[in-house]
């Protein structure tokens, strides 16, 4: 049974509750894991901020801070194929899949590893010799990161790691329907020498673990992703002791399809964006927008390959996309096609859960794709989650814009046109934290992720991912300090 890592030690939750993981896929067992409560995680606050007060991480040479992620990167590399493994049991993904996120952890580790300390801050001119003046940075303090399911290792690598190149530490809170790996990742971080307190982990529900983390007045930084509604909160929360908040919470994401583009690439990119891992993906192309003219050409073929899309468990070869994460979230994703084909949308696959006794056991849905959905309908508002394609139409390039737009999220989109112009003016205009031009989900460690409008707050990865986890202070020096006599007396 796993149970809470906190100030370097694994203790039971003080409530004594339990949490039984099972596999999306096919429901058998995957572990057993303490559930902790707002006392539990108020503990760990304590340690961490313990740590950051009282221990010295703050002062440890970047260098030294960097090395170990270093250190934290070679070990995931190491431990690659059991991580994968358990990544695939938790979420029901394809185990290939498990093995490239384990690919881009162990990246991002490194990446921040090299990236610690290289930004020494800046020299300010006075303007005076005899004065001297310099921007630094500092770590905030106390991190809250709370992260998802639908990459769990992922999502934490983006947090941890900036978090601790810059000198935090942190309470981890990941997602009670996927927590192994974060398990996991709390041993490698031990064995790679980080320090007692400063990297804790408590597990369980949000309402109970985690909600502490955006009230209580020793969380410097609350980071979350996950989604809107969630995100709200948490930032309100937040607000009360006005702690630094970075939000990821989600997007509705166009896919705009000119013409002129060439269509089997289009195709081929509209079917990765929308149906890998089964649409739980935060930046999924889940709005086809698609130029009138070639409208049924594309969908057509769309439709045409999405319905031979092969599902499957983790560990089945065959398999192209997997299952969704939970019974609950399913009926979710149902009730979006149902509301859809009520106000209008036509069904042009998928639309229910596959036939056959190997799915029965898991919470598989269809490849969906939806056709003629109008402008302002549940169905492009709403973010489903789940892999659901809607299909629009736009007439010219100003429709185009102003259709993508049309959204209150803002976190990714993608134009495919084989007129570089047009590629460069659309992806100007589009409102999205990230924009691919014939391509789509490719990120770079280097660049930073965050999106527009209600897709969230901060930047992760990239610099700016790691300035998100420091505070900016304005060092001034009087060289040759005198009396002033500013006051006769």
């Amino acid at each position: 049974m796993a149970e809470l890592y906190i100030d370097g030690e694994w203790v039971a939750a003080k409530a004594g509750g339990r949490r039984e993981i099972r596999c999306p896929a096919d429901g058998t067992p995957v572990a057993t894991v303490d559930e902790a409560t707002a006392e539990d995680t108020v503990a760990a606050i304590a340690a961490a901020r313990n740590a950051f007060d009282s221990r010295g991480w703050p002062q440890t040479a970047s260098a030294e801070r960097g090395d170990l992620l270093l250190r934290v990167a070679d070990l995931i590399g190491a431990r690659k194929d059991a991580l994968a493994r358990t990544e695939s049991l938790d979420t029901g993904k394809r185990l290939v899949e498990s093995e490239y996120d384990m690919d881009d952890i162990a990246s991002c580790f490194r990446y921040f590893g090299k990236l610690a300390g290289q930004d020494a801050g800046r020299i300010v001119d006075t303007g005076n010799a005899d004065t001297f003046s310099r921007i630094v940075h500092e770590p905030v303090g106390v991190c809250g990161l709370i992260t998802p399911w639908n990459y769990p290792l992922l999502q934490v690598s983006w947090k941890v790691a900036p978090a601790l190149a810059a000198g935090n530490t942190f309470v981890l809170k990941p997602s009670e329907l996927t927590p192994s790996t974060a398990i996991m990742l709390m041993d490698v971080l031990t064995e790679a020498g980080l320090p007692a307190g400063v990297g804790n982990l408590v597990l369980g529900a949000g309402a109970s673990a985690g909600a502490p983390l955006s009230t209580h007045p020793d969380v410097d930084l609350v980071s979350f992703t996950g989604g809107l509604v969630t995100g709200r909160t948490i930032a309100a929360n937040a607000a009360t002791t006005v702690k630094k908040v970075a939000l990821e919470l989600g997007g509705k994401n166009p896919n705009v399809v000119f013409a002129d583009a060439d269509s089997e690439t289009a195709i081929d990119y509209a079917l990765t964006a929308a149906f890998l891992h089964s649409g739980q993906v935060c930046s999924a192309g889940a709005r086809l927008i698609v130029q009138e003219s070639v409208h049924d050409d594309i969908v057509e073929e769309v439709v045409r390959r999405a319905e031979n899309i092969r599902l499957g468990g983790p560990f089945d070869t065959d398999a192209e996309t997997g299952t969704l994460i939970s019974a609950a979230h399913r009926e979710k994703v149902e009730r979006y096609v149902r509301t859809a084909v009520d106000e209008g949308a036509v069904l042009r696959c998928g639309g229910r859960r596959p036939d056959g006794e190997r799915y029965q056991n898991g919470f598989f849905y269809l490849p969906t794709v939806l056709d003629g959905v109008g402008q302002g309908s549940n169905a492009v508002v709403e973010e489903a989650f789940g892999p659901v394609l809607t299909v629009e139409t736009f007439t010219d390039e100003d429709d185009a814009v102003r259709i993508a737009n049309d959204t209150t999220y803002g976190l990714a989109g993608a134009v495919f046109t084989q007129d570089a112009g047009k590629a460069q003016r659309v992806a100007g205009r589009l409102r999205h934290g990230t924009v691919w031009i014939n391509d789509f989900h490719p990120y770079l460690p280097q660049a930073e992720w965050g999106g527009f409008k209600q897709s969230g707050v901060g930047r992760e990865l990239g610099p700016h991912g790691l300035a998100e986890y420091q505070e900016v202070k304005h060092i001034y020096q009087n060289l040759r300090p005198a009396p002033q006599r500013w006051f006769s007396g």
